[in-house]
């Protein structure tokens, strides 16, 4: 059932997932658009989420906005409070007890193990999207989990000193109790600055005729039981609840919405081993989430690969 709405503001409004802007100019969405899509969110009940561009919108889009509860997801680069800051590089200073998504290819990503462990000391949370996991390697797996252990590590001694804060590959999946994923398609849809709906953002940036309607007929999502966990054959019984499940991801690697690529499947429970090695260690310093049980030992990375075993 519908829940969200992500609303792009703009043609250059931020990514904060895995797919890139391969736009350039600048297209506002008109202000009737916006108001016509707020009201479709008032009417279907559903949280709203506006994406901004790096520029300062006008005062009437503001005014607008502001006629009904929304978060803002914000590029850094544009200097203003919001509810989540997409951070514009290593070299960027992340809000103090904010929320920050660090949008970084993998071979970056394993250069700045101190640097994430520095941001968790500021952050109360911390998105890490890769933006070429489809590109892994086994060698890459191996340094993945050395990252992650590093990372960890920092954590806990965060944790220890009575610190919490959130990162999306470790800490979630300690908390879950169920898939967590990022619903496109089921849970969220997108109205972008044309005034057509489509899946999620990357479709949109994708080919802008993949849209799923319009603020005029309304969502036309064809066979949108696909988009559901209850027709993902794998994901449905998989324990990595924290992985993304991004169905953009899964179109381009497997032509499938609802299946992800081998890639994806294993980074997500490379994460998951790291969590589970993460809530022994803190376990072993003292009490923590006593209702919640251990995460069960695996020997697999691919779901696909343990069925093929079985």
């Amino acid at each position: 059932m519908l829940q969200y709405m992500i609303i792009l503001l703009d043609d250059t409004s931020t990514s904060f997932c895995h797919y890139g802007v391969n736009k350039t100019g600048r297209r506002l969405i008109s202000l009737d658009h916006l108001r016509r899509g707020i009201r479709f969110a008032m009417v279907e009940n559903l949280t709203l989420q506006m994406v901004y561009p790096d520029y300062e919108l006008p005062a009437e889009y503001h005014e607008a906005i502001d006629t009904i509860d929304h978060s803002n997801i914000v590029p850094s680069a544009l200097g203003r409070d919001a509810d989540v800051i997409v951070l514009d590089g290593w070299d960027a200073v992340p809000p103090s007890d904010g929320v920050a998504v660090i949008r970084t290819s993998l071979a970056h990503l394993l250069k700045h193990a101190a640097t994430v462990g520095d941001w968790l000391a500021r952050l109360t949370r911390l998105n890490i999207v890769i933006t070429d996991v489809e590109r892994m390697t086994e060698a890459d797996c191996d340094e993945y989990r050395a990252f992650l252990s590093q990372v960890g590590t920092a954590i806990e001694r965060l944790y220890v000193n009575g610190r919490s804060p959130q990162l999306n590959t470790l800490t979630d999946r300690m908390m879950l109790t169920a898939m967590n994923n990022c619903g496109a398609g089921d849970t969220c849809v997108t109205l972008a600055p044309n005034g057509k709906f489509y899946v999620c953002p990357a479709f949109y940036y994708e080919d802008e005729q993949d849209c799923v309607g319009d603020l005029d007929t309304g969502l036309d999502i064809k066979n949108k039981q696909l988009y559901r966990l209850d027709h993902a054959p794998i994901c449905r019984k998989c324990d990595a609840w924290q992985c993304r499940r991004c169905v953009w991801l899964n179109r381009k690697t497997t032509l499938e919405v609802n299946t992800p690529g081998h890639e994806q499947c294993v980074a997500a429970h490379l994460e998951r081993n790291a969590s589970r090695e993460l809530l022994q260690r803190i376990r072993r310093q003292g009490t923590f989430m006593p209702d919640r049980p251990e995460i069960p030992e695996i020997d697999y990375l691919d779901p696909f690969e343990a069925m093929h075993k079985a």
